[in-house]
């Protein structure tokens, strides 16, 4: 009797068990991806509610969120427009398409971003019908990678509230340290400008309150030089000309 451990039926088996497997793989990313976009819309949410301080523990993230009211800003204008939708609006698309973005000389790149949208979500809460917060979407690259946040601006839009990255790929318990809670709470009250410049920036070595200038100041991350002087240029970059510095003027001045 033929022995049926053939290498025509191994063979038969292996690629029987491949094309099953793929199925279910495919199955189960077409039937999960609602799930996974929700979630990811979700944690979106709760970030932009962290750096804004807003974030409570025991209530949901979407009741919280009903505070916050999404635009679309024109970074070349300083003003809101609905040239492209909040909903759906992706800002990793949107600078990379050459359409939407503005390619960066050296000199303009200090974030080592690249490419800037000209198009930027921004996020406003109002209280009893005035503006208290506006978070801004900040990025640039530290050490070995690019680091995203929200940064955080009281209604005067110079006052810092606070200050959150939810991706980066910094060395834990060095650059890393951009998520530490006690690193984070040194940001609100701080001032981005001094007389129209950015002045935000991290030092090296810790602040001294009393000296001229402290109010701009953030510690250094120590042994994490690079990272630190990553952070302070995408505040530069972000706070600034190429950044949202029109927008905030605008909205000082109550043009937006």
């Amino acid at each position: 009797m033929a022995s049926n451990d053939t290498i025509r039926k191994t063979l038969f088996v292996a690629v029987l068990l491949c094309i099953v497997c793929s199925l279910v793989v495919s199955s189960a990313a077409v039937l999960l991806k609602p799930a996974q976009q929700a979630n990811k819309v979700l944690d979106r949410k709760r970030n932009i509610l962290a750096a804004a301080g807003m974030l409570q523990e025991g209530v949901s993230i979407d009741k919280q969120f009903e505070k916050v009211q999404a635009k679309i800003v024109d970074l070349q204008t300083g003003r809101f427009t609905d040239e492209l939708p909040v909903e759906g609006f992706d800002s990793k698309k949107v600078s990379k398409d050459p359409q939407t973005s503005l390619a960066l000389s050296g000199d303009e790149d200090i974030a080592s971003i690249k490419r800037r949208e000209n198009f930027a979500q921004v996020y406003l809460v109002e209280v009893d019908g005035k503006l208290d917060k506006v978070i801004l979407p900040v990025r640039g690259y530290g050490l070995w990678s690019t680091l995203y946040g929200f940064l955080a601006l009281e209604a005067d839009a110079n006052t810092i509230a606070g200050l959150g990255f939810y991706e980066h790929g910094e060395t834990p318990g060095l650059g890393g340290e951009v998520d530490n809670p006690g690193w984070k709470a040194q940001w609100p009250g701080k001032k981005v400008y001094r007389e129209g410049d950015v002045a935000i920036g991290l030092i090296k070595g810790k602040v001294n309150p009393a000296a001229a200038g402290a109010e701009n100041q953030i510690d250094g991350l120590s042994g994490a030089t690079l990272t630190s002087v990553g952070v302070t240029n995408l505040m530069h970059f972000w706070l600034g000309e190429m950044g949202f510095q029109t927008f905030l003027d605008n909205l000082r001045a109550g043009e937006a």
